[in-house]
């Protein structure tokens, strides 16, 4: 009996300790208070460790307790347990150790290569979209998750990790691949769609697309840009430092870009700079149901200061700030702490009673989910086709693959995107105007 006494104490203690250790003000209650509730959740720990049909696993009762504590909050505030956390801190920082493709699980169950990224290892050895990956250092890779192959195969620069191909036309083969720091491109589609309007898509906001846009936008000026689409559909955004840093390539005289405030952290403003080099810029930006925070933190800014047209369809409302504290053994919380509210006041989060928040555009185009989903669908078989001829010359001493001609047979028809038509007619009806 003094034993289970003691066991509770000690699950008590820990998580009093948890508590407390959070970098932030304290709520007003009582101790009291606070260990009879935490009494209920080691009680049921000490029966379920005693009692169980089964021996269960405590950490794992403790991270599913953590789990489905955080998930009464709201449905961005996440307890992570230590895979989780790396995977978050890859994403935001931008880069990781790995072979630089991409994947995604097909209907036979085995893990297959979407596209390699250009430059990286795996595109210089020769891998291809649609290339099978059936073995991964001797174990079969089927019916596995693409993150469980991916937790597989990357890894810190400079190791070696052995693949099984299987490609359509030969006998399956290995590769022996030495991991390289890949970076995360967040700079999509980057061309002149009109022969003096420039385009480029933001997929994410990480640590490195700022950087990358600054090389966009300096190589779509050498191609003699005069204005500009920037599309943020479907861009779920990312880090608040970024949406700041893009709107001030376009906005300077130090205007306010976007302010927060949560119930104990003050008002906190975030201003441009005196300049901005691309404050003179026109620009149209695109925007739909899948553009969330930082996107709607962009689209909002450059709304409110007149900066931009916004078009298309009224955004997520994701207007929330996640702080990620950490915790022991390498996990993470990630907490709201604060929401965004635009240059005018507007808060961005979506109120779930009024229905009221995001980014409604400046002109409005309905489209069709299905009608975006085939638009999504045209792009990856885009890139895969890209993908196909960039790599038909390489080292053919393991594949007999060959490009096929595109002549001859019915062409595919492609999907107009009504969106980006409109953006390319207001600029140039602007343009017209404007002479």
């Amino acid at each position: 009996m003094f034993k289970k006494q003691k066991w509770l104490l000690g699950i008590c203690c820990f998580f009093l300790i948890s508590v407390f250790s959070l970098k932030i003000n304290a709520i007003k209650v009582s101790a009291e208070d606070i260990y009879a509730q935490i009494r209920i959740l080691a009680q049921i720990l000490v029966y379920v460790r005693e009692n169980y049909v089964e021996e269960p696993d405590i950490q794992k009762l403790i991270y599913g307790a953590a789990d489905g504590m955080v998930r009464t909050l709201d449905p961005f505030s996440q307890f992570m347990p230590p895979k989780e956390a790396k995977e978050m801190k890859v994403h935001t920082e931008g880069h990781f150790g790995g072979l630089g493709i991409r994947i995604s699980t097909s209907k036979d169950g085995w893990i297959t290569v979407v596209t390699p990224i250009p430059g990286t290892p795996a595109w210089r050895m020769g891998i291809l979209p649609e290339d099978k990956i059936i073995k991964i250092e001797g174990e079969v890779a089927k019916d596995i998750s693409t993150d469980e192959a991916v937790e597989k195969l990357r890894g810190k620069p400079g190791t070696k990790v052995t693949i099984t191909i299987a490609r359509e036309g030969t006998e399956p083969f290995d590769l022996t691949i030495i991991r390289e720091d890949i970076p995360i491109f967040t700079i999509t589609g980057v061309r002149m769609i009109e022969k003096d309007i420039g385009y480029f898509r933001i997929t994410e906001m990480n640590a490195k697309t700022a950087e990358e846009m600054d090389k966009a936008l300096a190589d779509l000026n050498k191609r003699g840009m005069k204005s500009l689409v920037i599309d943020l559909r479907n861009d779920p955004g990312g880090l608040l430092s970024t949406a700041i840093d893009i709107c001030k390539r376009f906005i300077g005289d130090k205007k306010l870009i976007v302010y927060t405030q949560g119930r104990r952290i003050p008002k906190q403003e975030y201003l441009a700079d005196a300049s901005a080099a691309y404050a003179e810029l026109p620009i149209v930006v695109l925007v739909n149901r899948g553009s969330a925070s930082g996107a709607e933190i962009v689209a909002g800014c450059m709304q409110d200061h007149k900066r931009a047209l916004i078009l298309g369809m009224e955004t997520f409302g994701k207007g929330s700030v996640q702080s990620l504290l950490p915790l022991e053994g390498e996990s993470s919380l990630r907490l709201t702490t604060q929401k965004y509210y635009t240059p005018s006041g507007k808060c961005i989060h979506r109120d779930e009673k009024t229905k009221k928040g995001g980014i409604t555009p400046d002109v409005v185009i309905e489209v069709s989910r299905d009608a975006e989903i085939a638009l999504q669908k045209q792009e990856v078989d885009t890139e895969i086709a890209e993908a196909k001829e960039r790599n038909k010359q390489y080292d053919a001493k393991t594949s007999t693959y060959s490009v096929v001609s595109s002549t001859g047979g019915a062409k595919p028809v492609v999907i107009k995107d009504e969106v980006l038509e409109r953006a390319v007619q207001f600029l140039k009806v602007r343009d017209l105007l404007l002479k």
